[in-house]
């Protein structure tokens, strides 16, 4: 495994490994902090299935994926991560050549999924719940790090720029998991 992926995957599974939820368990919300783990866990394990087969493109996709939900379960409150995900230094270059055409197409589609799928909910909570806010934030993440995957793409650095639309769209994801967000458009985009 090339030392960028390696890194990714290494925090990842160390992040995950030592998260707990917070919840009291007659909460409803422990419901949804071991939703988030199974998600970030099955993603974790999708990745290294994905690498293991010579598909280092959706290996990434699926580590930052997982990463997103496991960090926005940390940022609503209901879990306890000790280390949040950071960009990844030098992932450009890090796909092989042989799997550029893959990451172009991958990063491409969840450039526009990602787009479709924020055009695609509403806030849910009213505006006097205390968890109202909750939706700003996860709303706040999602675009800057659409932002970031913007930028990275326009340098042609596509595996940074995959990295983070997916990252993004883990917190999306979880947000709509959480109840924090109302699916208006196309159910497709999304694991409810």
């Amino acid at each position: 495994m090339n030392a960028p992926l390696a890194e990714l995957c290494r925090s990842f599974t160390e992040a995950l490994e030592k998260t707990d939820p917070m919840i009291n368990p007659a909460s409803p919300y422990l419901r949804v902090a071991e939703e988030i783990l199974e998600m970030a866990f099955a993603y974790l394990e999708d990745g290294v299935v994905f690498y293991r087969r010579g598909d280092p493109v959706n290996a990434l996709a699926a580590w930052c994926y997982g990463y997103g939900w496991l960090d926005a379960g940390a940022n609503l409150g209901i879990l306890i991560v000790p280390s949040l995900f950071r960009e990844i230094p030098g992932l450009h270059g890090s796909i092989p050549s042989t799997c550029i055409e893959h990451l172009d197409e991958k990063t491409e589609r969840y450039q526009r999924m990602l787009h479709e799928a924020c055009l695609s909910i509403e806030d849910a909570p009213d505006v006097s719940s205390p968890v109202y806010p909750l939706c700003s934030i996860i709303r706040d993440c999602v675009e800057e790090w659409h932002m970031k995957g913007e930028a990275y793409h326009a340098r042609q650095d596509s595996a940074s720029a995959l990295a983070a639309y997916s990252y993004a769209y883990g917190w999306l994801d979880c947000g709509v998991r959480a109840g924090l967000f109302r699916i208006t458009g196309d159910r497709h985009l999304f694991t409810a």
